[in-house]
């Protein structure tokens, strides 16, 4: 159904008269905090009055109201609506703007958490995500990668039912991999499901389970992680790239500080979306990273055109919030920090602009080593950059050192020597 009941004069007097009128100011509040437009403002509160009205017909308390009861107001009353006066009908609007109801209510504690249904399936991956967390320091994305494929093997072999270890055999591993084989075509992708498999079957060891054979049900597949060079961008491209910097547009300043702290420092996607307002010492000329993905603190120097870059963002374009990122999102709803993805895609636009055939915002991590390198740096001193754990993760850079490349290269056969 669409909005051929909708106007702007829709009826919000249910508000005020309603079951949801003590609620309504923080509602408001709430919408305004986020910083929506006038429009998504005004179109949330009409949702709200007709959800109110009907809510009111149905003599239902609030306490009730959950995904439920917003699931039976989208589905069965908005097709076949006669509520009285004009009402507003639009089911994105309408869905939208209750799951913000849902969350003021919850917050104002009126209405209860959302019932949760847990499985023993879902129980385990509990415990062995809080395992892979404290004792492991994996990063989020490593643990989800890991649940994901840890539990589709225990729901193929015990369902809704309760866990035991030792009913799952080597072939049930060995069988279950080969599923998986399928939507895992490379063999780097294959190892990652070898990967979760080996290290849930450690935790199970190290509760006392006998396991030991399971962990050797499947072999890694071949593959040379070192086999290929690392791209990188050329002395030209990185021209082209700083040279596009600057240019004035919408959101542009941030663009420009986020490919400064790519490209001068290293700096993973990840990294860059945590940088907080406390981390950078601009007395000092320093940045503090913090939760990185080897789960330790480093202090790195903050180079003068990174700083400019950061400094001009904060200065003339950064919205003002409460949240104490550097960089927040700048639609609603606002007052958030941006994500690993919108780091991402605003290294992929700014290549786009400066008509490179690229995509991976890793390529700036790549190119710093690979300058670096160039500028008579050791691979200690790229891993120490770079933060790398082990020196081993720095090796395939040492394709890129041309210099210590052309002292181990062989003279051609039947060239002069």
């Amino acid at each position: 159904m669409g909005n051929t009941r909708s106007s702007r004069f829709t009826r919000t007097d249910w508000l005020a008269t309603g079951p949801l009128a003590p609620h309504v100011d923080a509602f408001k509040q709430y919408l305004t905090d986020c910083g929506y437009a006038a429009t998504t403002f005004a179109n949330c509160v009409r949702s709200v009055a007709h959800f109110a009205q009907w809510v009111h017909g149905r003599r239902l308390r609030v306490q009730r109201i959950d995904e439920t009861v917003v699931a039976e107001f989208l589905d069965d009353h908005l097709p076949r609506c006669h509520c009285t006066g004009p009402v507003h009908c639009d089911r994105r609007n309408l869905s939208a703007a209750l799951g913000h109801l849902l969350v003021v209510l919850r917050a104002q504690g009126v209405v209860a958490p959302p019932m949760m249904r847990t499985t023993p399936v879902d129980e385990e991956l509990l415990c062995y995500e809080e395992y892979m967390d404290h004792v492991r320091g994996l990063a989020p994305k490593t643990r989800d990668i890991a649940l994901r494929i840890v539990g589709r093997l225990l729901a193929s072999r015990f369902g809704d039912g309760a866990i035991d270890i030792a009913a799952i055999k080597p072939d049930h591993v060995r069988r279950f991999f080969a599923q998986q084989a399928k939507l895992y075509r490379k063999p780097a992708n294959a190892g990652t499901v070898i990967s979760a498999l080996r290290g849930y079957f450690r935790y199970r060891a190290s509760l006392g389970d006998a396991v030991h054979g399971l962990i050797g049900a499947v072999s890694y597949p071949a593959n040379w992680q070192l086999a290929s060079l690392p791209k990188t961008l050329t002395a030209e491209e990185v021209e082209q790239l700083v040279g596009s910097l600057g240019r004035p547009g919408r959101s542009m300043r941030r663009a420009d500080a986020i490919v400064r702290c790519a490209m001068d420092l290293g700096l993973r996607s990840g990294e860059i979306a945590r940088i907080s307002l406390d981390d950078i010492d601009w007395r000092a000329g320093t940045i503090t990273l913090r939760h990185t993905k080897g789960r330790r603190e480093d202090v790195l120097p903050l180079p003068a055109t990174t700083g400019e870059a950061i400094a001009a963002y904060l200065k003339h374009e950064r919205p003002k919030t409460r949240n104490r990122a550097v960089f927040v999102r700048h639609v609603a709803p606002r007052d958030q920090p941006i994500g690993p993805d919108l780091v991402r895609k605003t290294i992929r636009q700014a290549f786009a602009r400066t008509g490179l055939p690229y995509t991976r915002s890793h390529l700036l991590r790549h190119t710093m080593a690979n300058r670096l390198l160039a500028g008579g740096s050791s691979l200690k001193e790229v891993a120490d950059v770079l933060r790398h754990r082990s020196l081993n993760t720095t090796l395939i850079y040492a394709k890129l050192d041309s210099r210590k490349l052309v002292d181990v290269a062989l003279p051609w056969p039947g060239s002069a020597a």
